[in-house]
Parts: C-alpha cells; sequence; structure tokens
C-alpha cells in the first residue's frame, strides 16, 4: 500500500496572496501623499538647485547665454575667505546659542513643572516670544541694544555708577555676534521649553515616590530619575537647535547685516546676498546645496544618537 502524497491546497493560497496584495497596496497608498510631498518640496527643488548651481545662471535673464560651468561656483565657494567667515560665524553661534537657550529653556520648564499658583498663566506668557514674529522682536531688541543711550547701557551705567563706559551693542565687533545670541535664546526658547515641559510630564510619578521611599533628596532624585527620563529630549532639543541656529539669518538681515567687520556674517545670509544683492543665482545655488548637506549631516548624527539612546 502507498501513501499517497496530498499537495497543499492552492485554494488556500490565493486568499492569502490576495491579502497581501491588498495590505501593500493599502500601504502604497497611505504612504503616497507623504512620498509625493516630499518630492515635489524637498526632492525636486534639492536637483534643480543642484543643476542650477552647475551653471552661471543670473537672477535676472540677460542677453549672455547659461553656461554649463561644472563644480567651478563651488571652487570659487571654497576659495571665498568670507564663506568661511560665515561658516565660522555661525558655528560660534551655535556653539553660543546652545548652552544659554536650552539651559535657559530647561530651568524654566524646571520651574513651571512644579506645582505653582496660575503656572499655566506663566506657561503661556514664557511661550509668548516663541509665537512674536522675529521682525518685531528684533525692532524691539534694536531699541534695547541702541548706542549710547538705550535701556541697557542706561542700565549698565546705573549699576556700575558710570564705571563702565555704553558698550556698542550691534557696532562693535566684539559684541555684535553675542548680542545676536542674546536675542535669539530669548525669543526662541519658549519652543525648547514646551518640549522640555512635555518631557517632564512623562516622567511617571511613581519613580519618585520610590526615590523617596529610598530616602534620596531633592537633588538625587533630580539626577538620578529626571535627568535620566529626559534623555531622549535632551538629545531632541539639542539637535533641533542646532539645525536652527545653521538657518540664522533674520535677525542678522535686520539688526546688522553681515556686520561689522562680517562679525555676523552667516551662511545663509552669503547665500541670499550672492542670489538676490549680487543676483549670482547659480552662486547662491551651490552656498544652498552646501548648507543642505551640512543640515543632511547633523540628522545624521541626530539618528545615530537617537539609536544610542534606543529612542
Amino acid at each position: 500500500m502507498t501513501l499517497q502524497q496530498t499537495a497543499p491546497p492552492a485554494v488556500l493560497a490565493r486568499p492569502v496572496s490576495r491579502r497581501d496584495k491588498g495590505r501593500l497596496f493599502q500601504e502604497i497608498g497611505m504612504l503616497a501623499p507623504a512620498v509625493i510631498l516630499l518630492t515635489i518640496f524637498l526632492v525636486v527643488p534639492f536637483l534643480l538647485s543642484f543643476w542650477t548651481a552647475m551653471t552661471n545662471q543670473p537672477l535676472v535673464p540677460r542677453p549672455t547665454p547659461i553656461r554649463f560651468v561644472g563644480f567651478n561656483n563651488f571652487l570659487r565657494i571654497f576659495r571665498d575667505e568670507l564663506f568661511w567667515t560665515s561658516l565660522w560665524n555661525v558655528s560660534r553661534f551655535t556653539f553660543w546659542i546652545l548652552p544659554v537657550q536650552c539651559g535657559l529653556a530647561f530651568a524654566t520648564a524646571l520651574l513651571l513643572h512644579q506645582k505653582l499658583p496660575f503656572r499655566n498663566l506663566f506657561r503661556g506668557l514664557f511661550f509668548l516670544p516663541a509665537i512674536t514674529s522675529m521682525v518685531v522682536v528684533c525692532v524691539i531688541w534694536g531699541t534695547l541694544f541702541q548706542y549710547p543711550t538705550g535701556p541697557f547701557n542706561q542700565v549698565i551705567g546705573f549699576l556700575s555708577g558710570g564705571r563702565i563706559q555704553p558698550i556698542d551693542w550691534l557696532g562693535d565687533p566684539n559684541w555684535a555676534m553675542f548680542s545676536i545670541v542674546l536675542l535669539s535664546a530669548w525669543q526662541a526658547y519658549g519652543f525648547q521649553m514646551i518640549v522640555y515641559l512635555a518631557g517632564l510630564q512623562g516622567i511617571p510619578d511613581e519613580l519618585y515616590d520610590a526615590a523617596r521611599i529610598d530616602g534620596a533628596n531633592a537633588f538625587q532624585r533630580f539626577w538620578h530619575v529626571t535627568m535620566p527620563g529626559l534623555r531622549p529630549t535632551h538629545v531632541f532639543v539639542l539637535v533641533i537647535t542646532t539645525i536652527q541656529a545653521f538657518k540664522l539669518y533674520t535677525q542678522v538681515a535686520i539688526l546688522t547685516q553681515g556686520g561689522p567687520k562680517s562679525s555676523t556674517e552667516t551662511v545663509v545670509h552669503y547665500m541670499v546676498r550672492s542670489g538676490f544683492e549680487e543676483q549670482k543665482l547659480g552662486y547662491a545655488s551651490a552656498v544652498s546645496v552646501i548648507l543642505f548637506l551640512i543640515v543632511l549631516v547633523i540628522a545624521l548624527l541626530q539618528r545615530q544618537l537617537l539609536r544610542r539612546f534606543d529612542v
């Protein structure tokens, strides 16, 4: 007697295959809007910018034909000392604003996370600068920075009894970037404060109760419960602030125009000036491609940091 081998029921495989295809089409349909929007607003503009960067295209069409110049625009940028100055300035700005802005946001979030009266009102007030137009903020701080009779100089003169001379906040190369840092940190720290508040509210109260039962004091609870619980938040805030800092433009364009002596020139301001004032659109596109690559490297570092911290 021989055993007859029964073939697998082909009929049962067809519904599974159809189900898989249906799920695949469903996933493609859900991803399609995001892919289309990213292609339209990110991939296509980048490819057009890269192509423009390989030409000598001006902002306004001229009788002379547009020529393909290869990587000449990139080589000219790397040989331009002003570009390296702008890159150094924006790196210096980023290095200064990270501890100031993130530290201020962290301290404010810790304070407003406590059970204080009217804390929701204070949260709204502290967040108000973040939703205020940067142009308005620059006008207000430009008045505060006035030399030599601005409010800041009057306060310093009063506190020092006249021993400290008025400071030219925006006209002195040694103080101009520091002034931009103060203004920018004050305007934008509200966003980081909200992120930190969300992170603090995500730490379970049971961890603090267990720490109190173990006899931990306030500093030990902060160091061993709060700080580890905010580790992903620290990484997110750090990377977002760094990327925003590299895009510094509005404050510089309104208050200093890159001066004095190029001490506040930034990469974005350098790019806009090349494209719209000097009308070198191809050259400005090359700068934008370099800036995009810088931001891309920062985003990749963010991904590595998030993986390291298991976020």
